[in-house]
């Protein structure tokens, strides 16, 4: 038995279902291992000792690279002073001033956990300052894991859903609708539009957000008198250091960060605008981690890295060498794919694969090749990934395109 077998095994006896939530194996494929014990750059390794060129990042928190040098010795020094305290250290101060000094939308920031505390925070602004309850958000998207947006209800009443409405995303019209659904005798019940910055839904083709949906949603909010909040926790730090709406030209009232923030270590922040400063003091919004000093000092080190090493740009480089790499060897292999997305946040799907069966077949292939990638989830790409990372990815991928045309044949 390997390894990994062998923690299911364990893990099944004591965990309902042995694992849970969107790290369970099991959805993405019988390949995939579960447990897993280093990383290092863009490499990971399971328990089993297999090294796979690693695409998926941790799901998004890796931009860095695993164990990024700077980052682990502020936490570190960190850790050596002091962790959970009575109270935040002087580095809570130091980081929300140079996340104000980053992003020009932001004002003021409060600090978390994860992204669901963020967008959900977000929602509690927005209401406190309106005095309303509606919520527009997209058919499909993810924004967590609380009940009012847990992509599965078991265990959530339908009044915790309640007040949200749906429109369609980069369909302005859909929108408008939506917001006239919430018009009453009072006006306007929207508290807030809540808007991925663009559309990753699961199992689906990703979608850049067009430029007029963006304006309109902005002058949408502005109109009817609601907060845009942009939830930016899959795209920030990635796509814009500023926020993913400013290349744009576009900014919310609030914006939801996580992941990435700070290379993996737990974190999570809203920023907001100077209007919603007072509101934002009315919530009552805490848990008894939020404060701690390691994770701060770990998302300084890597928003300060960032900037010094120019990581957008380092991550466009190889994304776009990894997409036009994908592409070519699609075509020699005689298959038609949709790349989809950022090129720092990348997804491949096979035309008419409505079944991902070869999808599904092709992440195992590369898989066994030691690439780290997803079948049915948007993939990730750090700022380690170097010319020679994406070129050894690329090998793994060919020889999977290989395997799936001897399973399939070409298109």
């Amino acid at each position: 038995m390997s390894i990994d077998a062998n923690l299911r095994d364990r893990a099944a006896k004591v965990v309902p279902g042995g694992m849970y939530g969107h790290l369970n194996a099991p959805l993405h494929g019988p390949a995939y291992p579960q447990f897993f014990v280093r990383g290092e750059g863009c490499r990971q390794f399971d328990a089993d000792g297999r090294e796979y060129i690693d695409l998926m990042c941790s799901w998004g928190p890796i931009v860095l690279g695993h164990r990024h040098a700077a980052v682990e010795s502020a936490v570190a020094a960190q850790l050596a002073a002091g962790d959970c305290l009575n109270g935040p250290g002087p580095v809570f101060v130091e980081l929300a001033e140079l996340m104000v000094e980053t992003i020009p939308q932001a004002d003021w920031v409060m600090f978390s956990k994860n992204g669901t505390d963020a967008t959900t925070q977000a929602l509690m602004v927005a209401r406190a300052a309106t005095g309303r309850t509606k919520v527009l958000m997209a058919h499909g998207s993810y924004h967590g894991a609380d009940p009012w947006c847990t992509p599965s209800p078991s265990g959530t009443t339908p009044s915790e859903r309640a007040d949200l409405i749906e429109f369609t995303y980069n369909d302005l019209a859909s929108a408008e609708a939506a917001a006239a659904e919430a018009e009453g005798p009072g006006g306007s019940d929207v508290a807030a539009i809540i808007v991925t910055p663009f559309k990753h839904d699961s199992f689906e083709d990703q979608e850049l957000a067009a430029p007029e949906f963006a304006r309109g949603l902005r002058a949408l909010a502005d109109r009817i008198g609601a907060a845009l909040v942009i939830d930016d926790v899959r795209g920030g730090w990635r796509l814009d250091l500023g926020g993913s709406w400013e290349t744009l030209g576009v900014r919310p009232d609030l914006y939801a960060f996580s992941k990435a923030m700070a290379n993996g270590h737990p974190i999570a922040a809203v920023t907001g605008v100077d209007a919603l400063r007072g509101p934002a003091q009315t919530i009552y919004s805490t848990g008894s981690f939020w404060f701690n000093a390691a994770p701060m000092a770990a998302a300084k080190a890597t928003i300060e890295t960032l900037h010094a090493i120019g990581g957008v740009a380092l991550m466009e480089r190889a994304g776009a060498r990894l997409r036009e790499g994908l592409a070519a060897q699609a075509a020699a292999h005689g298959f038609t794919i949709n790349q989809t997305g950022p090129v720092q946040i990348p997804w491949l799907s096979f035309e008419g694969d409505a079944t991902l069966e070869k999808g599904m077949f092709w992440s195992a292939a590369c898989l066994a090749e030691g690439v780290y990638l997803h079948p049915w989830h948007n993939w990730f790409i750090s700022a380690a990934h170097t010319d020679d990372d994406i070129d050894r990815a690329l090998q793994g991928t060919d020889a999977a395109f290989a395997r799936l045309r001897a399973r399939f044949g070409a298109d």
